[in-house]
């Protein structure tokens, strides 16, 4: 680890292996749907209507019990105070919920229709942005129900809903990254050399669960000519020396997703493999010292882009730099080409850089970060030097 690097981590709570971290409160959910109403309002939207999906969850903790085709609708606006509809029977788990003291529960009764109980609740020609998971059924009802009422879609009315992070949210992330990073470093010490694609990649899986995943959205492992496509899936070919791998691992940890991509080498690379992974390391690097607020998300991706063009290998590069990562893997700013999207201070995202040689091997890796007032962070631990690692 290079000095600057060490001056640049957000480090993990101590212990991370044991370390459960307090609940989100009342109060942090009331401040996030205070500012998500405020944030609605500036849009010039009448209020936000969330229905079963990361961002109600976001928002007030609450996790139907029942099937998605029963309503359930937490309605914010900036002029009253939180409002949840759900079904009868799900208003015990309702009142459970961490946020259940910062918001109005409400209930509707089967046999009774839940878009007339919906509709006391909004404003008859409202414009309301509404979670992109809503079902059609329920979409279809509110229309019905308010016919003068229109709707847009969260991931185009409010994108950034859930981009910047308080401090609590950043120790998760630092926490599940520290735990991915603990997992590839566990799976080094295992044999490569022999064994199935899937075989290591259960291992991936098996090790982000010791290591305090609850969750595992990825274990990848792609090996030699398979290691040139960045969705392979991990299948039956026998890794062999002289393989570039590339592993692809993350899931979430405490409600908090992580995402790493690495690549080792089995047995000794060539000059052409270090030379590869070498640009590739310097290509992130740059995307690191992009991520400032105030930054262009396309000015990140140009950064590490300019690495991978200069070195000769521009039509090679992997077409996404990097992506915003929270209680979803997946989630805005994306680090992409065309982007005009301003980064700011709490936005957590991946910043990856990777040359794809199709039919020989690939190199990627991609690493998560936060964006503080002075530029970048890793999260849960720095990239560990630049040599490619060998394995057996």
């Amino acid at each position: 680890m290079t000095p600057d690097q060490a001056e640049s981590v957000v480090p993990p709570p101590d212990d991370v292996e044991s370390a459960v971290p307090t609940p989100f409160g009342p109060r942090a959910y009331a401040t996030r749907m205070r500012r998500a109403a405020d944030e609605a309002a500036a849009a010039r939207l009448t209020g936000l209507l969330l229905t079963p999906g990361p961002e109600l969850t976001w928002l007030c903790g609450h996790r139907p019990g029942t099937s998605g085709e029963r309503l359930t609708l937490l309605v914010l606006t900036p002029e009253s105070e939180p409002r949840l509809l759900v079904p009868a029977r799900d208003r015990a788990q309702a009142s459970a919920a961490p946020a259940s003291a910062a918001v109005r529960i409400t209930t509707w009764e089967d046999g009774q229709d839940p878009y007339a109980a919906a509709a006391g609740l909004l404003l008859p020609h409202g414009h309301y942005g509404i979670s992109d998971t809503t079902w059609s059924l329920h979409l279809l009802g509110l229309e019905e129900a308010l016919p003068l009422s229109t709707y847009r879609p969260l991931s185009t009315a409010l994108p950034l809903l859930r981009a910047v992070k308080d401090d609590d949210e950043t120790a998760r992330l630092a926490a599940a990254a520290a735990a991915a990073h603990a997992a590839h470093d566990d799976v080094l010490a295992v044999r490569f050399t022999g064994r199935r694609e899937s075989e290591l990649a259960a291992d991936l899986a098996r090790l982000l669960r010791v290591h305090g995943h609850d969750r595992v959205d990825v274990a990848r492992v792609a090996s030699g000519p398979h290691s040139a496509h960045p969705g392979h899936r991990s299948g039956e070919r026998v890794i062999e020396p002289g393989d570039t791998v590339v592993l692809d691992l993350g899931g979430r940890r405490d409600g908090y997703a992580s995402a790493v991509t690495r690549t080792v080498h089995v047995g000794p690379p060539t000059e052409e493999e270090r030379g590869v992974h070498e640009i590739v390391r310097t290509a992130q690097r740059a995307a690191f010292e992009a991520v400032r607020p105030g930054v262009p998300c396309a000015e990140v991706d140009r950064a590490a882009r300019a690495v991978v063009t200069d070195a000769g290998h521009g039509e090679h590069a992997v077409p996404v730099t990097g992506h915003g990562i929270g209680i979803t893997p997946y989630e805005p700013p994306y680090l992409v080409a065309g982007r005009t999207q301003l980064l700011a201070p709490g936005m957590c995202v991946t910043v990856g850089a990777g040359i794809l040689l199709p039919g020989r091997f690939g190199m990627r890796v991609q690493e998560a970060v936060t964006c503080t007032a002075d530029g970048a962070r890793w999260l849960g631990g720095a990239v560990r030097g630049r040599d490619l690692v060998v394995v057996d």
